[in-house]
């Protein structure tokens, strides 16, 4: 299975400069190869990858460019392979147009294997035109890189990323299953009564965020003293990332161990971030990060993961009768219901009827129709009251 494993490194002053300028040229060649293409497109014409590569070989044989034959042949080609990705998600609809890269954003370099070196009985990375790499190899791993990417964050940290292909044991059946509904107030509700919460880790470092923010907009643009509080700024967003991301690895490390089979509904991220309301509490919680580890842990270590429709009315519905209200806000936290007076929790009570669509659905990846037979319309009354034995899995 590829996985990719990221290590922070700390590079020495000459090596410091050195990769500034591999950055700088990656950055210049990308940008030089979109500008080509945007500008061939509106005079009529289509230059795909070859071409592109093609320009770069003559731009490299100008007096004016000769800076770029300093640095390493590889990092440059492989910037114009991942523009020829950029403008095949374009026109795939899978992204947007290709955007210029900027100076004081984040800067990448990969490497192939014809650019780096790895020795593994003493674990050293040797990079062209580089030199050794001080890496804190935090975790350990069993086959050689294919390649090396080389990241430079907005606060200033160095990391290796490396592409290898390992073979990972499944861990021990334990029989369990569980519905997961996801949330803001809790982070997520499983069907057990189990609560996870949200400790909100932007909103704990708002107050500084903000100050910080405020000494970054009254610096002179490009100066020395707003660089140093643009730093700052990038500091904070890193620590409140770096939280949320070890916070979120350990849950789902959690669950994917404790549990068999886990069903979750198919959230629209995008969509409810529209929502100018919840966006940042939304954005906050990551709750399509969430998903996308269980989802690779499942697939890592032999477990099933269920993904049940979106559109089903997992809170609507009574978990035990089946019946289905026809109006339940977001504040009503606690409801009873009309048919057989249950009270229920909307969270749990949403956990418990994912978990039993979770049943009609043969695998990964499926998803459960709101009413049998017939495919999901919208409407003013989009629920229709149904016994859950009529719940199945889409076609």
């Amino acid at each position: 299975m590829k996985v990719r494993y990221r290590f922070r490194f700390y590079p020495t002053i000459p090596q410091q400069r050195d990769l500034a300028r591999t950055f700088g040229a990656c950055r210049y060649v990308y940008n030089f190869a979109l500008r080509l293409r945007s500008d061939s497109y509106k005079a009529g014409k289509t230059i795909n990858y070859n071409a592109s590569s093609a320009a770069l070989t003559t731009l490299k044989k100008e007096p004016d460019h000769a800076w770029l034959n300093e640095v390493s042949c590889v990092p440059t080609q492989q910037a114009l392979r991942h523009l020829q990705t950029a403008f095949r998600n374009f026109f795939e609809k899978r992204s947007a147009y290709p955007t210029f890269k900027r100076k004081h954003g984040k800067q990448a370099a990969e490497y192939t294997r014809s650019a780096f070196k790895w020795d593994a009985k003493i674990k050293t990375l040797t990079i062209a035109k580089i030199g050794v790499l001080k890496v804190r190899w935090s975790r350990e791993f069993q086959s050689d890189p294919t390649t090396v990417t080389i990241t430079k964050d907005t606060a200033g940290r160095y990391f290796v990323t490396l592409c290898l292909d390992e073979t990972f044991k499944h861990w021990p059946k334990t029989g369990k299953v569980v519905g997961i509904d996801l949330g803001i107030n809790r982070l997520a509700t499983l069907s057990n009564g189990e609560r996870i919460p949200n400790l909100r880790h932007g909103e704990c470092l708002q107050k500084n965020l903000a100050r910080a923010q405020r000494v970054m907009a009254r610096r002179k643009k490009g100066s020395g003293r707003r660089e140093r509080a643009r730093l700052r700024v990038a500091k904070i967003y890193a620590r409140i990332a770096d939280s949320r991301i070890g916070y979120l690895n350990k849950v789902t490390t959690d669950l994917v161990h404790r549990f068999d089979t886990v069903c979750m509904e198919d959230l629209n991220i995008r969509g409810m971030v529209r929502n100018h309301c919840l966006a940042r509490s939304i954005s906050d919680a990551a709750l399509g990060t969430f998903v996308r580890m269980v989802e690779y842990k499942c697939d890592r270590y032999g477990k099933e993961l269920k993904k049940i429709d979106r559109w089903y009315p997992s809170s609507k519905r009574c978990s035990i009768c089946g019946h289905i209200v026809e109006r339940l806000p977001l504040s009503v936290r606690e409801w009873d219901c009309p048919e057989c007076k249950a009270h229920h929790d909307r969270d749990k009570n949403a956990a418990v009827n994912i978990l039993t669509a979770g049943h009609a659905v043969t695998g990964r990846g499926g998803s459960v129709s709101r009413k049998a037979g017939k495919p999901a319309k919208r409407s003013t009354r989009r629920s229709v009251n149904q016994p859950v034995s009529r719940v199945q899995h889409g076609s």
